[in-house]
């Protein structure tokens, strides 16, 4: 199978599958759940979470200012990050279990049978009790002044935040840039009083050398660089360069570079006007993660998480390969960015495994940032197929692992308990049950955000009206935070579609029909 690439947003939404997975999803949807238990909230153990996720936050705040967000401004990866999914106990004898699970319902639009596999990962390893090896961190901070007013605000109260979680041995490096960028501290512990004074001072002017200020970083953070240590960057800006090199290719490439020797990197931006392709692509190279600076609960949150477990890779070098029977056609594959699929066979391939510090999913701490998330599969039953034997397909996980840097290798066999041609629905646990749904919520909020770009207004409206429904009709069997506070984002998007003018669809308007068959 050939490298994986980075299947983008535009390319997924070019497929009518993705295009269509919406509405599937009424209250009777709730019903035919294999196991009504599921696995609780605790006893899943730890979840695990891809590097490189964009969290949900700029998509929340275009909302909550009372604008229509850009397709673009959404991730499935952030999405599905945000979400607790309870999973089976982690007791496969590795660090990261994967776990295979079974979802299928009849589509309550046509009648039609839509069918997932969602793919869980979680870890036995208990984060309170995780011995981190120590930080070696340099952070580079835009002190530009776009970063004015409540940005650089935000940035001094995650920062002071952020040093109360450091541990003895942790060092810190900050490098300030603006117009242009300088070293106001080299590898000192968290409580020197000059990286403390620093952070107390930060103020706001001139422009933005985004380059000067992270090839400063990662200059100070390979001097340093040892085994043994997180050698790590993080670079926290609006995201718009303004000085010096301002060329995203030449910041990629150069950050690119350090990558190569080791150095991590995470991104943060703050404001709702960085450039969002940039600092998200600069985390996928570096393993990290990318956050937007929603709200002070939030910035708390990413900082303290950040320098505690998200520092600790649990995996590194990693690829789930997906082989689907021939009773079944592989049409969809959400929640991760690098894939590649040839006919019913793909490769994911993702940077790293970090550990999701939420313990359950009323642990939102007010952010909801860090559930673990979950990928999900779209398979479709072949033509012709009846009386299959009810085996769905294969998983192999590898990767190495981060603590004992051995390969670990996994497989397991995903099967079902009615075949594709079987009416009714089944889900193998809650977390299937809860990831169909976050796929529908998903692709709702694409699906609106597309139409009302293209000023379709009406048919935005639309769709978010169908889902409100369903959504609503689900939480009242299906209790849940997470969907709770999707819900609440449904119904922002709809008061600001309606708002700017949009027009009530008539009641005989048909919805976008789900899944359709090929």
């Amino acid at each position: 199978m050939n490298a994986p690439t980075n299947t983008s947003i535009a390319g997924r939404l070019a497929r009518p599958a993705a295009l269509l997975a919406l509405l599937a999803l009424t209250p009777a949807c709730g019903g035919g759940v294999a196991d009504e238990s599921g696995w609780g909230d605790s006893g899943g153990g730890a979840g695990v979470g891809q590097g490189g996720a964009q969290d949900f936050g700029l998509f929340k705040q275009i909302l909550e200012d009372g604008e229509i967000p850009a397709p673009e401004t959404i991730d499935d990866v952030g999405f599905f990050n945000e979400h607790k999914i309870p999973l089976p106990t982690p007791d496969c004898g590795d660090n990261v279990c994967l776990h295979g699970l079974f979802g299928q319902m009849g589509n309550m639009i046509n009648g039609s049978n839509c069918t997932t596999v969602l793919l869980g990962m979680n870890t036995p390893i208990d984060p309170a009790l995780l011995d981190r090896p120590p930080l070696n961190l340099a952070l580079a901070i835009d002190v530009s002044g776009s970063m004015a007013g409540e940005s650089i605000y935000y940035v001094r109260e995650g920062l002071e935040r952020m040093l109360d979680a450091l541990d003895p041995q942790d060092r810190i490096s900050l490098v300030l840039f603006s117009t242009s960028a300088a070293t106001y501290t080299e590898f000192v512990p968290g409580d020197d009083p000059d990286l403390v004074n620093a952070i107390n001072a930060l103020d706001a002017s001139g422009g933005t050398n985004l380059y000067d200020g992270l090839r400063s970083a990662f200059e100070l953070a390979e001097a340093h660089a040892a085994d043994g240590w997180q050698n790590r960057v993080i670079l926290l800006s609006d995201g718009v360069a303004t000085e010096g090199i301002t060329s995203d290719a030449k910041i990629i490439e150069m950050a690119a570079a350090y990558n190569e020797l080791g150095l991590g990197l995470t991104t943060i931006g703050v404001g709702t006007d960085f450039d969002v392709t940039l600092m998200q692509t600069l985390s996928e190279g570096g393993s990290g993660s990318f956050y937007f600076l929603q709200d002070p609960a939030a910035v708390q949150e990413v900082f303290v998480e950040e320098v505690t477990s998200f520092t600790v890779p649990l995996a590194e070098e990693v690829t789930i390969d997906v082989g689907v029977s021939g009773d079944y056609v592989l049409r969809g594959i959400y929640g991760t960015k690098r894939f590649e699929a040839t006919g019913n066979e793909a490769q994911i391939t993702i940077p790293n495994l970090q550990l999701a510090h939420r313990e359950s999913v009323d642990d939102n701490q007010g952010g909801r940032r860090g559930g673990g998330g979950a990928i999900l599969l779209e398979v479709l039953p072949a033509k012709g197929t009846v009386g299959a034997d009810h085996y769905v397909g294969d998983l192999t996980l590898r990767y190495r692992d981060s603590l004992s840097k051995e390969m670990v290798e996994q497989s397991l066999s995903v099967d079902a308990p009615i075949a594709p041609e079987d009416p009714g629905s089944y889900f193998e646990g809650a977390s299937v049950e809860k990831g169909f749904v976050m796929l529908n919520i998903f692709m709702g909020f694409q699906m609106a955000a597309i139409r009302a770009q293209a000023g379709d207004d009406r048919g935005a409206l639309n769709v978010l009206l169908g889902l409100d429904e369903a959504v609503d009709g689900w939480l009242a069997q299906n209790p849940d935070a997470d969907i709770e506070d999707d819900l609440k984002y449904i119904r922002i998007f709809i008061d600001n579609l309606r708002a700017r003018g949009a027009e009530e669809p008539p009641p005989s308007q048909e919805r976008p029909e789900p899944w359709p068959q090929d």
